[in-house]
């Protein structure tokens, strides 16, 4: 019998964890399913999801409204083995022994559904490269 190997965590970062994080933890439990840890948080968390990111999940077959801006924490990101930021600067902490990646995406905040549905689009892109990356990795 081989025994278990322990799922990786992946977390996504940005400033108000209200677009662009929540859709990517979105896409990322749909399309990983049970296999990878979702986390997702923000440097400077809102009070609610930006309605549009929501929108344009939807129209993808994916629903995002249960999720809540999260406030960053220094623990999230040290029990994270893969961190991925999108526009938070040096906000979110450095821990040796962790895969970081810095996504540059358009921030959703403020724009019109179109906008929204490109940043969207090229956010799935990203997660199925990361999907494809993290699949047989083992992980501590």
């Amino acid at each position: 019998m081989t025994a278990a190997v322990p799922k990786p965590s992946v977390l996504f970062v940005c400033v108000h964890n209200a677009g662009r994080s929540q859709m990517a933890a979105g896409f990322l439990r749909e399309l990983a399913g049970a296999q990878i840890e979702v986390r997702s948080a923000g440097s400077e968390p809102a009070h609610m999801l930006n309605p549009a990111a929501a929108e344009a999940m939807a129209e993808v077959g994916i629903d995002i409204t249960d999720q809540q801006p999260r406030v960053l924490t220094p623990e999230t990101v040290k029990t994270s083995d893969v961190v991925i930021t999108m526009g938070c600067g040096d906000a979110c902490p450095i821990f040796p022994g962790k895969r970081y990646e810095d996504w540059d995406l358009d921030d959703p905040a403020g724009q019109g559904i179109e906008a929204v549905r490109t940043i969207r689009d090229d956010i799935r892109a990203r997660i199925e490269t990361l999907v494809a990356n993290l699949e047989g990795t083992p992980h501590d």
